[in-house]
């Protein structure tokens, strides 16, 4: 693997990061020379970086203007809250007929994760709520399903980043360890109700938050890791 491309990865890892953790918000302008600035990297690096975003659907280029953190509508939350609930019942279906051990040990230790941040660093919470959903999908072996999965949960960030309201994270973490515990018992119906309705209660949450801030000062944070 090339130079190029590791730093490509590293960049493109941690936009996405800020973008999940909601510091980069929807709507705000990504400039080349001010991200590459941030990480130490060519404009060149953070042009493929922005081009992968965009394929994932979580940056929109626009002609003469640049890169943009996508701001998904109203219509198109809902119809990525639809399509992820049906997916997810996929996925509950799947793990509920077929997941070993070492599958409910990772999930567990996930949640362990979630426990030790719970009240205490939001945008790591709302990082590692997404996480447990895209692992329940690489655990069920179906390497399109957690693909489509792990791109809605991504765009969900978005949607929640404009609409959700403040909130804690303790009845997410709560929630996540029932789901786990019907798929132990192979109870499909029990896993999928509260699946569902988790994910209403996600959806749920609908006021517009804006913040202020600015890119250089959020990538200062995340640009201290790519020489690490």
């Amino acid at each position: 693997m090339s130079d190029q491309t590791t730093l490509t990865d590293a960049v493109h890892t941690l936009l996405k990061r800020a973008i999940i953790e909601q510091a980069l918000k929807p709507g705000m302008r990504l400039p080349e020379d001010t991200v590459g600035e941030q990480f130490g990297v060519s404009r060149t690096i953070v042009r493929h970086a922005l081009v992968r975003l965009q394929n994932e659907g979580l940056v929109v280029t626009r002609r003469n203007r640049g890169a943009f953190v996508a701001e998904p509508s109203l219509e198109e939350a809902k119809q990525i809250f639809e399509v992820r609930r049906a997916l997810e019942r996929e996925v509950i279906r799947i793990l509920v007929e077929r997941l070993p051990d070492s599958g409910f040990d990772q999930l567990e230790a996930h949640v362990r994760s979630e426990q030790s941040v719970k009240g205490k660093d939001g945008p790591v919470s709302i990082r590692l709520a997404g996480e447990f959903h895209t692992l329940l999908a690489e655990l069920t072996g179906n390497a399109v399903l957690s693909r489509y999965v792990s791109e809605v949960v991504l765009r969900c960030s978005l949607i929640m980043a404009m609409y959700a309201r403040t909130h804690s994270s303790d009845c997410a973490v709560d929630e996540h360890s029932q789901i786990i515990e019907a798929i132990r018992t192979g109870d499909a119906d029990r896993a999928m109700t509260l699946m569902d309705h988790h994910l209403g209660a996600v959806a749920g949450r609908a006021e517009l938050e804006k913040k202020p801030d600015s890119v250089s000062s959020i990538l200062s944070h995340y640009g201290k890791e790519i020489a690490q």
